[in-house]
């Protein structure tokens, strides 16, 4: 099976990534450090490695280097959240396979992924990939995830459906209103520091218009103005980033049944 590395030091990006690439039909290891990413380009050889850029201790470009001196030929596919010209320039000029700016899609990297998969691989062997697919009942309760990074807004929108859900994005606050106006959601999943209209006055407004559907809450912040705020709206329950993924999954189950009792 043709192998991905994701080096990536948020854990959740890391699971996320894995579980959108072992569904097309990869073998998926990840590393949220890079000298533990090193060590397993250096046992595994991977057919591509998805690096971020922006890591403490040892950062994406020292660890592209160090591929580089293993493999100049190496695919790597750089993901550049806050990345300066210079530190991009620094990354082209070691040759990286592709450089993926924050705010682009989930799409552009899978199929920049992609592009590698379609050339001639080192080994010869010719690639296949499984197609993806949405899982689950004929009726799948409908999870609006309401988040302004699109990368990781599409990695949980097809990590859902992957699980039987019927998941859709918002990529801010009154996109999400307009939504939810349309087609009520069966849950939503509310980050909690959005541009513009922050994730406490969209979940207000949500209450204020009549929705008292579950939402959960993540965030990445500690603020315990802005979380007594939160839990004021009556949230199902408030998620610490990097999210544990199985935890939210059990979560999302446990409030939509007692929705249903």
């Amino acid at each position: 099976m043709v192998k991905i590395l994701i080096i990536d030091d948020d854990r959740m990006n890391c699971e996320l990534l894995q579980a959108v690439f072992t569904r097309h039909g990869y073998e998926v290891l990840t590393a949220t450090s890079g000298a533990d990413g090193l060590t397993l380009f250096h046992r595994e050889v991977p057919r591509v490695t998805i690096l971020d850029l922006r890591m403490p201790e040892m950062d994406g470009l020292t660890v592209l280097k160090e591929i580089r001196a293993q493999d100049p030929a190496a695919p790597v596919v750089i993901l550049g959240g806050g990345a300066t010209e210079v530190q991009e320039n620094q990354a082209r000029a070691l040759r990286v396979t592709d450089f993926i700016r924050k705010g682009l899609s989930l799409d552009v990297l899978v199929e920049a992924v992609m592009r590698v998969m379609q050339q001639t691989p080192r080994s010869g062997v010719e690639i296949s990939a499984a197609s993806p697919g949405i899982s689950g009942s004929d009726n799948p309760e409908t999870i609006l995830v309401i988040d302004d990074e699109q990368l990781v807004r599409d990695l949980l929108v097809q990590f859902l459906n992957l699980r039987g859900y019927r998941a859709v994005g918002a990529k801010d606050g009154q996109h999400a209103l307009d939504l939810t106006e349309r087609t009520a959601p069966d849950l939503v999943l509310l980050d909690l520091f959005l541009p513009g209209m922050g994730g406490v006055e969209v979940l207000r407004r949500l209450r204020q218009s009549g929705f008292e559907g579950p939402v959960i809450v993540i965030t990445g912040s500690q603020d315990e103005e802005v979380l007594e705020e939160a839990w004021a709206l009556r949230p199902q329950e408030v998620l610490s980033k990097p999210v544990d993924l199985e935890r939210m999954l059990s979560i999302i189950q446990l409030v939509l049944v007692c929705r249903e009792c």
